[in-house]
């Protein structure tokens, strides 16, 4: 599933084609994704203006002039795809294009220019809705949300405080949108590496020291993943065709059994967590 920073890629890649414009029409190729289409979806959404595109969490939300927002959500499998003009220089360098099959459209906006804005999703486990722009509080998907990872709400002294007295283990901590928004397991995994806590670790006896490496690793890895694009391990890519590449500087995750990158005779190893598989070093991480 994409994390935070696939999502703020897609954003990046959505704002020049969508924000500040008008959404000129819509088709909508069938009656629901995971969850059906709000009531007369096309009609509440032809003639908006997109006012500003926000990232939320794992959440794209589209501001729009007639006072409602659009949530979106990627699922597994979701991806968005902007027109490109005919003769357009494809991207370069080991990156790959990554073509999505159009027969997995299912929501196409077309803005006032006529760019064209396609949701393909092959597995159907991404949505969209519409809310009240100012009952954003009262939102389901919202509500219960922490702090964005990389916003100044979000310290070592809120981590300190979110798990305290918590016996379930850290690497569960960090996955509880409650706590920090956005978080996912590839990233979670990376960041109990560079912060040199074990996964296993209970949130108790995250504070002082260890509540200030996680909280700086946490920032890191984030703002790099951000940067190289996000991961791609199967569908995803940015709205351009282009894949991540922050898989290529993975530390742990999917490694078992190899080197560590920091400590000498030092194995990565995998163990089950809540269901989602950790990939860890025992030997520099306590």
């Amino acid at each position: 599933m994409p994390e935070l920073p696939e999502v703020e890629t897609v954003r990046g890649g959505l704002r020049p084609a969508m924000e500040g414009r008008r959404i000129s029409g819509m088709k909508v190729w069938r009656p629901d994704l995971r969850f059906p289409f709000p009531d007369r979806f096309e009609q509440r959404l032809t003639g908006a203006v997109v006012e500003r595109l926000d990232r939320r969490a794992k959440y794209l939300l589209a501001r729009l002039s007639t006072g409602e927002t659009l949530l979106m959500h990627l699922g597994m499998s979701g991806r968005f795809s902007v027109s490109a003009e005919a003769g357009a220089e494809q991207p370069g360098g080991f990156v790959h294009v990554l073509a999505a099959d159009p027969k997995h459209d299912h929501v196409v906006f077309t803005m006032q220019d006529g760019t064209q804005v396609t949701y393909n999703d092959p597995r159907r486990f991404g949505f969209m809705t519409l809310f009240p722009t100012h009952q954003e509080d009262q939102e389901p998907c919202l509500r219960n949300l922490g702090p964005e990872p990389l916003s100044s709400a979000f310290s070592a002294a809120l981590l300190a405080d979110a798990f305290e007295g918590r016996k379930s283990p850290v690497k569960t901590g960090l996955l509880d949108q409650r706590v920090v928004a956005g978080l996912g397991n590839i990233y979670v995994c990376e960041t109990l590496w560079r912060a040199r806590i074990d996964p296993r670790r209970p949130c108790a006896s995250i504070k002082g020291v260890r509540s200030e490496r996680l909280a700086l690793a946490v920032r890191a890895v984030i703002t790099e993943a951000i940067e190289a694009g996000g991961t791609t391990l199967r569908n995803h890519a940015g709205v351009d065709g282009v894949m991540g590449y922050f898989q290529h500087r993975f530390d742990v995750y999917g490694r078992q059994g190899e080197p560590c990158h920091r400590c000498v005779n030092g194995v990565v190893e995998r163990c089950v967590q809540s269901g989602r598989s950790t990939f860890f070093c025992p030997r520099c991480q306590r």
